[in-house]
């Protein structure tokens, strides 16, 4: 099953309330020209999200961070595999990781997007090379 995998840099904000304040950081970074290729937004108590969020470009968040006053964790690693939806093909992917000796602490994905699916993996530095050799060597 063919697919794509790279490193990429996680930014990490949170924020008080709940869509007016998030649309603001979005807007924010939107007017910054960051292109976002994912993000996760979790509740917090009482009233606030947490962000994770992962650029194309991860200069460009940081300039338009600092120039709003935003304050960002990170950069922090994550591996982004991107691949034709084919059935199995995640199960594929997290043996190949098994092999290496490679694990998830956690993951986000999507799929049927064109017949195309997009996962996010948190792994440490060392484990997102490892498992970028691992999956093109596959």
């Amino acid at each position: 099953m063919p697919f794509d995998a790279r490193i990429v840099e996680c930014y990490n904000t949170t924020v008080e309330g709940y869509a007016a304040e998030a649309s603001k950081l979005l807007s924010l970074f939107a007017r910054a020209g960051v292109s976002l290729l994912a993000f996760k937004a979790i509740s917090l108590r009482p009233h606030g999200l947490q962000f994770t969020l992962i650029p194309n470009d991860g200069s460009m968040m940081t300039a338009g961070a600092d120039a709003a006053g935003v304050k960002l964790d990170g950069p922090h690693p994550a591996l982004l595999i991107q691949g034709s939806d084919e059935s199995g093909a995640l199960s594929e992917i997290y043996d190949i990781l098994s092999r290496a000796n490679i694990r998830a602490s956690e993951a986000s994905g999507i799929a049927d997007i064109q017949g195309s699916y997009g996962v996010i993996l948190y792994l440490g530095q060392g484990d997102c090379e490892k498992a970028v050799a691992a999956l093109k060597g596959h």
